[in-house]
């Protein structure tokens, strides 16, 4: 499966952005679908992650209660509603997709990446 990420951008403190991630192929409801983000000089972080029919989310503590992620499988599509942003969440930001069985919070667990988003929130 290939991944498109976008709907990145600058935002002030405080403001939202939606990001979405596009999804080649037929099989896209077979898998679980994450977001990370990288800053730079950093590692890439789990962000959050659904499961393959949208019935499960698992999220970094460090975004729950202020970011949201969705999927449609008729679009092949995942999103990531980012409210109350801050400074700290100025990263690229990727989208994946995981065939295990169970959600998964591990980068290395997933098998294919979009290209990355870069969001910025100014202070």
């Amino acid at each position: 499966v290939q991944l498109q990420a976008y709907g990145g951008g600058l935002v002030q403190a405080g403001g939202s952005l939606r990001l979405s991630c596009a999804a080649s192929g037929r099989t896209f409801s077979s898998y679980n679908m994450g977001w990370f983000r990288q800053a730079p000089g950093e590692e890439r972080d789990f962000v959050a992650a659904i499961f393959r029919s949208g019935g499960s989310t698992y999220y970094a503590d460090s975004v729950k209660g202020r970011f949201t992620i969705s999927r449609d499988n008729a679009k092949n599509t995942v999103y990531l509603q980012m409210n109350s942003l801050k400074p700290e969440d100025t990263a690229v930001y990727y989208c994946a997709a995981d065939r295990h069985l169970l959600i998964t919070t591990k980068a290395s667990d997933y098998d294919y990446w979009g290209q990355g988003t870069q969001v910025t929130v100014s202070s």
